[in-house]
């Protein structure tokens, strides 16, 4: 597949997704799939795996599923060799994975702080330093950042997964600058994605009295899944921001981050927990899958509170579109103007 600035999908095409057993990895990849593309699903759970390749399969897709810990640079290296040499050249590379600790700074242990780095921040730089040596060699290739608007704005009772996604963030910028300066033709692009109805609810390790939930507005996987796929078909923008919470806390960020602090640090608490206790028996995926006998699927458990759309995605994939818009409204308010005052 020669990828120019618009990437078509095809059956032909490879893709590789990290952390695709649930959530936004496992929505883009059944998304790809429905263009018949051969994806590959990189996660550690058996079970979780098993379920995704079916829906991929489902879809109309080709799956490769690679149990792989995203943490060891060996495995995803090996994983990398698999999918060229099951399915041929990787065109598309999108990283997802992740672990989170859901608990106060003072609540999280030195070894557990170090497992989320390695997975959801070292995990996209080893991957990347996997597979664009290769996209290089044959002068085509694009990766995918499934980034967060906690990658600009940092949150209470998610310090780890907060300094993983800043630290993604700082890597994509760094990495498109170098390409940009090699005048590459492999491309990088992030999507920053708002509260999504995963199933890490389900089993993120948590030490929170309550039950943890994103921050409403929640998203439906298949908005965040659409965006991914989207942004691998026009890499050549930096990012793209999805869902009106996004955009509106990265502007309030910009304008007035110090009041940004003392209304999470007011709010913040109760609006990641629901009124239900804590279920202390509830799996946790940080140094084991939760998903290696049972698959819990795309969704979490906020289906009846979760959106399955986003104007502000639209408004962020048609800029160009709203800029002339914008921009013919203002000539247009000139010209009657003008001719008022006449």
């Amino acid at each position: 597949m020669k990828l120019t600035r618009t990437n078509t999908i095809t059956p032909e095409t490879v893709v590789a997704v990290t952390g695709s057993t649930g959530g936004i990895g496992r929505a883009a990849a059944i998304e790809f799939a429905r263009y018949g593309a051969t994806v590959a699903l990189l996660a550690r759970g058996t079970a979780g795996l098993r379920g995704a390749a079916a829906e991929v399969e489902r879809a109309g897709g080709r799956a490769i599923a690679i149990p792989t810990d995203l943490a060891d640079p060996e495995q995803v290296e090996g994983a990398v060799d698999r999918i060229e040499q099951e399915a041929g050249p990787i065109d598309i590379w999108v990283n997802d994975g992740f672990t989170s600790v859901f608990a106060p700074f003072d609540k999280i242990r030195p070894a557990e702080y170090r497992r989320v780095t390695e997975v959801s921040y070292l995990g996209y730089v080893y991957a990347t330093m996997a597979v664009l040596p290769r996209m290089k060699e044959r002068g085509r290739g694009t990766i995918v950042h499934v980034g967060s608007a906690l990658a600009y704005r940092g949150i209470p009772l998610q310090s780890a997964y907060c300094g993983a996604k800043h630290a993604v963030q700082g890597f994509h910028e760094a990495l498109r600058c170098e390409l940009l300066h090699e005048h590459s033709p492999i491309k990088v692009t992030m999507v920053q994605m708002p509260a999504v109805n995963s199933p890490q609810f389900s089993w993120v390790l948590s030490r929170l009295p309550r039950q943890a939930q994103p921050v409403p507005p929640i998203y439906q996987p298949e908005v965040a899944g659409r965006a991914v796929v989207y942004a691998a078909q026009h890499p050549s923008r930096r990012e793209y921001w999805v869902g009106g919470s996004t955009m509106g806390t990265l502007a309030a960020n910009a304008v007035a981050p110090g009041l940004l602090d003392r209304y999470l640090a007011r709010t913040g608490f109760k609006s990641q927990q629901t009124q239900q206790p804590h279920d202390p028996d509830q799996p946790a995926n940080l140094w084991e899958p939760a998903d290696q006998e049972r698959d819990f699927g795309t969704h979490g458990m906020f289906d009846d509170t979760s959106t399955d759309r986003s104007v502000q995605l639209w408004a962020s994939q048609h800029h160009g579109m709203l800029g002339a818009a914008a921009a013919g409204a203002a000539l247009l308010a000139v010209g009657i103007g003008r001719q008022l005052a006449r």
